[in-house]
């Protein structure tokens, strides 16, 4: 589990949504800080444009958001930052977290993840993992009954099944995954294509799926980013990887993670690549 939670609050029902999701993925003894980040505007410049009242006011959200959550022992932490995004990113890396939590926009279906303009830079290039709550999540009850995971044996997918793993054991959960196989074939096309062309394919991915232990799954042939998004209808939080390009540990936003972070019916984390060596972890496996 995380053992380091930074959640981005900005006084309104997203804020209260990304701390309904901090709460289920922090560890037992992990520490959690609510963060509100006051963006300077390009009209006043950085002369003067952040002072006492901006910060009493950033207290003020920070404490009623703490107080509605219950969550006395929270951290609070207020920053001026040239955008939202930029401020999440280096609390998150001055505070060393492990992950980051925000909301959806407010221009979205109830019970949907959209991205706005904070999400989408909180996700693109964060130090850490990044979950994004749906809209209206708080006010749903909060639980995990069922963690799903995409996985197509990549190491990035591995870690993502091993946090899955510990999540869906913290909260007595379910562990199912999905496999996509995708078509070599224009998305547009894919409606002609048969799963008998791709046999060979979906049996080699059905025997990987079926030799890993404790976990439910299932191969579908489509559109990853399609196919994990209705997944993620049927699961109470989804876990992807996202794609290793390049040698420093960020979160490198690809087609799939944009796509589910653009639609997904539940919360989402996406955990940042792997380190030069493969084997090293974001997230403990002993949370």
């Amino acid at each position: 589990m995380f053992r380091h939670v930074i959640v981005g609050v900005d006084g309104g029902p997203t804020g209260r949504d990304a701390v309904a999701v901090a709460k289920l993925l922090v560890a037992d003894d992990g520490k959690l800080a609510l963060a509100h980040v006051y963006e300077l505007t390009p009209y006043r410049g950085a002369a003067g444009a952040y002072g006492p009242a901006e910060h009493e006011e950033s207290l003020r959200v920070l404490e009623e958001a703490r107080t509605a959550a219950g969550l006395d022992a929270a951290e609070l932490v207020d920053l001026t930052a040239s955008s939202v995004g930029r401020g999440l990113h280096y609390l998150a890396e001055t505070h060393d977290a492990d992950l980051l939590v925000v909301g959806s926009s407010a221009r979205s279906l109830v019970g949907r993840v959209l991205v706005g303009d904070v999400t989408r830079a909180a996700l693109i290039g964060a130090p850490c993992a990044v979950a994004v709550a749906p809209l209206a999540y708080a006010d749903d009850g909060a639980t995990i009954a069922k963690v799903g995971v995409g996985y197509d044996g990549t190491p990035e997918s591995d870690a993502a099944l091993a946090f899955a793993r510990e999540l869906a054991a913290k909260h007595g959960a379910a562990l199912v995954a999905l496999t996509v196989v995708e078509p070599a074939a224009y998305a547009g096309l894919l409606r002609s294509v048969r799963d008998e062309e791709y046999a060979e394919e979906l049996a080699q991915a059905k025997a990987a799926l079926g030799a890993l232990e404790g976990v439910e799954g299932e191969v579908v042939l489509g559109v990853a980013g399609e196919e994990l998004a209705l997944f993620g209808e049927r699961v109470d939080l989804l876990v992807v990887g996202s794609r290793g390009y390049g040698p420093i540990r960020r979160l490198m936003m690809g087609g799939v993670a944009t796509h589910l972070a653009s639609s997904a019916a539940c919360p989402l984390v996406v955990l940042p690549r792997l380190g030069e060596d493969a084997g090293e972890r974001q997230v403990s496996a002993a949370g």
